[in-house]
This record gives structure tokens, sequence and C-alpha cells, in this order.
């Protein structure tokens, strides 16, 4: 569904959608009617719930694609079509061949991490009210654009293909930039270039509002466009997102009826607290965790509401540069004494991958003159992005990423750990590496099962190959012939 933008061109993309949802409704009542009724038709009713459930899924798999360019007439007026309507793969091509063709060679790609057309209507600025948009600069850079285009759903398969599809156009791997490095570029009018620039929804941890994040992000893109502007660099810019934001909390729902029943209570989100910042001149380290629990002789206690969101933290002793960083938390009394935890982390750069990597080094307790040292070389990634791992704990069951040489009596748990010490801009983590490793164990299942499988097929395939028939038959004319053995 492609429309061309011009002023108000964010409103029409904030009108909410009612047609897939509509469906999903009605074949939800005709179920339910079904299932009130004598019992007859169970095909039917497992026909429609299927409906029900599909068109409910539908509505989720898609995400807006939002286009424009320095250079002029890429896009002709498209036709609105009904809503509800999904823009495919072979459709998105059509949009972006004419704009890889004959525009830029410059192609910026902003890729957040959520996103979903909901996201315009509830924080854009609608019914004139653009001092309460999250989005400004997107619209002001769609109002000043020759050329622009909105698609506001297309198919979610379309939306993780268009890297791939991109580099291949224009003949020029991604490269992933921030802020710093995008001023350190020297771009090239006549040579291709695809540029990368991911923009989260929300913070890994959930730290920060939809609309504060988005803001940010919005922010970001302004900043990207006036650098390029001041070095008067033709481009086409897209943004979209990885998967859309807005996600149905059960599909079970559908079958039982949409919409909230009579004195339903809504179920109240977990308080967030803010990251402890360690600042000098501007924010240097940031650490957050959901819960930071730690353990003296086994006896357990929860620092998490003396830690976040806590004005008179004492951080002495913390200390930052551009290569090392070490955040110091005092707490008194603890366990009957002062006790200081201390967060070491180091920044170096690796000739292999051209770049700067971050790792902890090591997580020491001091506590009544005694020193205990926990290796977390795990803890460890990119100096432009943050950390973030579920679990990062001293207890086997929950990871044990928090090693020690010598028996201790401390045990620490940090649920969903994050943590940045080197290119933090503002109070919010840039982009996180995560600790979860690619292959999971449902990953290696699948795969040994499909090995399996592909070695009995194998296996009876060459069976059935190795069967020969009989050169020799009897001829009913003449003396029986005695096989004694078949080869």
């Amino acid at each position: 569904l492609g429309r061309r933008c011009r002023s108000s061109d964010l409103q029409w993309l904030q009108r909410p959608r009612h047609s897939l949802k509509a469906e999903a409704m009605m074949a939800a009542t005709v179920v339910s009617r079904i299932r009130t009724g004598t019992g007859r038709a169970p095909v039917m009713w497992l026909s429609l719930s299927l409906v029900a459930v599909a068109a409910a899924v539908a509505t989720e798999q898609q995400v807006p694609l939002v286009l424009w360019s320095s250079d002029r007439n890429l896009w002709a007026p498209v036709a609105d079509t009904h809503e509800g309507h999904i823009t495919s793969d072979m459709q998105l091509s059509t949009y972006l061949d004419p704009a890889l063709e004959l525009g830029p060679r410059n192609v910026l790609l902003f890729l957040q991490d959520k996103l979903s057309i909901e996201d315009f209507t509830a924080y854009g600025g609608v019914f004139g009210n653009k001092q309460d948009s999250a989005f400004s600069n997107l619209e002001n850079a769609l109002d000043l654009a020759p050329s622009s285009l909105v698609l506001p759903a297309v198919d979610w398969y379309a939306i993780s293909t268009l890297t791939t599809y991109l580099q291949e156009k224009l003949g020029a791997s991604p490269l992933h930039v921030d802020l710093a490095t995008l001023k350190e570029l020297k771009l090239n009018a006549s040579l291709p270039a695809l540029l990368l620039i991911r923009l989260p929804y929300t913070a890994s941890s959930g730290l920060m509002a939809p609309r504060e994040v988005l803001t940010g992000n919005d922010e970001v893109i302004g900043q990207v466009l006036s650098t390029l502007k001041s070095e008067d660099v033709p481009y086409t810019a897209a943004l979209t997102a990885v998967r859309p934001s807005r996600v149905a909390r059960d599909i079970t729902m559908v079958a039982g009826g949409l919409g909230r029943q009579l004195l339903q209570t809504q179920v109240a989100s977990p308080a967030i607290h803010p990251p402890v910042s360690y600042n000098d001149t501007a924010p240097r380290i940031l650490f957050w965790a959901q819960n930071f629990s730690v353990a003296y002789k086994d006896e357990w206690k929860d620092l998490t509401s003396l830690t976040f969101g806590v004005e008179n933290l004492n951080l002495t002793g913390s200390f930052w540069n551009d290569s090392f960083a070490m955040l110091s938390l005092t707490y008194e009394p603890l366990f009957g004494a002062t006790v200081t935890f201390k967060f070491i982390l180091a920044s170096r750069f690796y000739p292999v991958s051209a770049r700067y990597w971050f790792a902890m080094e090591r997580l020491e307790i001091h506590s009544n003159g005694s020193v205990a040292h926990f290796n977390v070389s795990q803890v460890t990634g990119p100096s432009i992005y943050s950390f973030h791992c579920e679990y990062v704990s001293s207890v086997s069951k929950k990871g044990n990423l928090l090693v020690t040489n010598v028996p201790s009596v401390w045990q620490m748990t940090l649920h969903n750990f994050q943590i940045q010490a080197f290119n933090v801009t503002g109070e919010q983590f840039s982009y996180a590496s995560d600790c979860a490793g690619f292959f999971s164990p449902g990953i290696w299942m699948g795969l040994l099962t499909t090995l399996f499988m592909l070695f009995i097929f194998t296996y009876g395939l060459h069976m059935i190959l190795s069967l020969k028939t009989m050169d020799r038959f009897d001829d009913h004319k003449g003396p029986t012939i005695t096989l004694t053995q078949i080869v």
C-alpha cells in the first residue's frame, strides 16, 4: 500500500487499521456462537477458529517502511488500495528499483528493533499537535524531500531480506555507522554506499518509555541528515524495523472472544528504575539490572532498591578514561561491614577486526580488608555497544558467568544485567551485544534430528538402489531351471 507523501504525510500513516482485526473479531464471534450451540458442525468450528487465529497473527506480521530521497520523481503517486493490504517482497522491489537505479548511490537504512503503525498514531503529531510529536525531524525531512513514499504495512519477510537486497543492487556491503563514524566518512556521490544505522525501539532492559526512545531515535535521524546536508551529499533514506512493536499478548483470546471482560483487571507492569550513571563532565558509565542480589555465607540480600534510583549512591573510587573504566559501588552497613563492589572494564583495539572491543576484566568485592575476585571474561563486545545478559551470576544453575579461582564466601546474581563504559551518549544505553549464543539447545536438537533422518533416508535409498533383478527366468516350454543362488 503505497502513497506519495508531502505535508501531513505521517497523518495518513497514523490512521488506525481495522480490516484484518475486524475479520478476526467476526470469525471469533461466529466461533463462539458455534461453540455455545448443540455441538454440531465441529469441522466448521475448527476451520473458523483457524481463520480467526490466522487473521489475528496476520495483523502483527508487518512493519511500516518510510522512504525519502534528495532526488525528484523517484516514485510515482500510487492509488490507495483497500485497508489491510500488505506489501509483498515483489511489490517492494518495484518501489525500490527506480530509486536504486535512477536515484543517489548513497543509501541510508535506519533500522529500529521494533516499530508499528500504532507508534505513529500514539506518538506522532496527529490533529496538528506537532509540538507533541516524537517524529518531528522525520516529518520535517518528508516535508522537504523532493521524493517520498510511505508503505504502512510491509510483509515481515520482505523487510528481513531488505539489507541483502540493497547490498546486491548497490554492489556494496552494509557499513554499520553511528554519529561519530559518520562524520569521519568521506562519501562520494559516484560510489555506492550502504550505511546501516541501528535505532532501538526500547532499551533492552526497558529503562525508558517508548515515546522518549522514539524521540531520541528521531533526533539521531535529524543529526545524520544534517551531517549529509552540510556535506552536500545526495542520498536515499529508509526507515523501518526488524519486527512489529505491538504484538497480541495472547493469541488464544481470539477463540474465546476479543476485547476485555467485565470487571477484568489490568496486570500492573513492574516498576522500572533508572540506571546507575557515573559522570565526570558527562555520563561515562551506565549500569543496570532488574535485580541485584548478593550473598555472604549463604545469607542473601537484595540491593536493587539500594542501588537504582538512589540519589546519594556512593560511587567513590569510580574512574574513567578512553581505555579503562571502573565503577565502584559502596554500601554501609552491609552484612555488618562496609562492602564495595568494583566493576573493572578495559577497551582495546584489535587489528583483526579493525575496531575497539571492551571486556570486563574482573569483578571485585572488598570487605573487612579482604578482596574476592570474580572472572567475568564473557562480558565483552564492541566498544560502541553495551552488553546485556539475562543472568550474570556465580550460581551454576543461572549460567555461572562469575567464576572464581578459589572458593569464596560471596555469591552474586544480576538479573537482566546491562553495562556500558565506553561511547556513552547521554543516559541511554547503546545497542546491546547480548550474551545469548547463536545455537540454542532447540537448534542443536533440530540439527541432530535432521541429520539422523537424513542418514536413515540415505541408507534406505542406498538399499533400494542395491536391489538386483534376476537375469534368468523359467521357460514353460522347456525344462525347469533350478537356481541355486541369486547374485
